[in-house]
């Protein structure tokens, strides 16, 4: 039987791999993204974010199990799969590594003359801040909706009866393909601790509309923890099958 890694080495873990999340996906999108001539785009943007959380999956989920999202840990423990005396360090290691990200990052944007947060900062909004204008409405349901599929896709992807091995690749393509949905619509977050990083550099707007981006992905991540363990429950074995098959 394996020995359980304690608290003081997992929360470490969550950091590097939340500090990774916002630095390699919101790096792509301030320096990468619009590149003259050679920018990466959406697409681009989408699967950088899907690579840091396949990279980390691998690199740290048999550590800390990877979460680097608040929302993750709510909808796990929820599902029953993550306990609650946990919760607290593990948002906390989160958000404090997604501050440390967009902070190295805004270093290495402000090297480059003319760089102004006012542009975003990869920073999720609505309204005026939405990439494509989108209504608040609009914003906190697919907000909802994207970390519901998302939590699911990790719920289904880590149960024991899934094959073993290829969680981190479906999870990891799962948040590219909800990155290609809604970045035009809040530059997606499904991730508040990857939404507080950059609003605290950007200041201001980013700050004010930050609330969406807690309350979204937690109410996603609380429903998708209530419905999947309903869905994916194992049936009792029929009494009389058994008692046949016992004979």
């Amino acid at each position: 039987m394996s020995v359980p890694i304690p608290l003081s080495r997992r929360l470490p873990a969550e950091f590097l791999g939340t500090f990774w999340l916002v630095f390699g996906g919101c790096g792509s999108a301030v320096l990468a993204a619009a590149f003259p001539e050679l920018g990466i785009g959406f697409a681009g943007v989408a699967l950088a974010f899907g690579l840091t959380v396949l990279t980390m999956a691998y690199a740290i989920g048999h550590i800390s199990g990877c979460h680097l999202n608040p929302a993750v840990s709510v909808g796990l423990f929820v599902a029953k799969r993550f306990p609650m005396s946990d919760l607290p360090g593990y948002i906390a290691a989160q958000v404090l590594g997604a501050v440390a990200g967009a902070g190295v990052l805004f270093l290495i944007a402000s090297g480059k003359a003319g760089f102004d947060v006012s542009g975003g900062f990869a920073s999720n909004g609505f309204g005026a801040h939405s990439p494509g204008g989108y209504s608040l409405e609009a914003c906190l349901t697919a907000e909802v909706v994207l970390t519901f599929f998302f939590l699911m896709t990790i719920l289904g992807a880590t149960d024991r009866r899934a094959p073993q091995g290829f969680a981190p690749i479906a999870i990891g393509l799962g948040l590219t393909l909800i990155h290609l949905i809604g970045i035009p619509v809040t530059n997606l977050s499904v991730n508040p601790a990857r939404s507080t990083g950059p609003a605290l550099f950007v200041g201001g707007w980013a700050i004010e509309q930050l609330w969406l981006f807690w309350a979204a992905p937690l109410v996603g991540a609380l429903l998708a923890g209530l419905a999947y363990p309903v869905m994916a429950r194992e049936s009792e074995p029929d009494a009389a099958r058994v008692a046949t098959a016992s004979r």
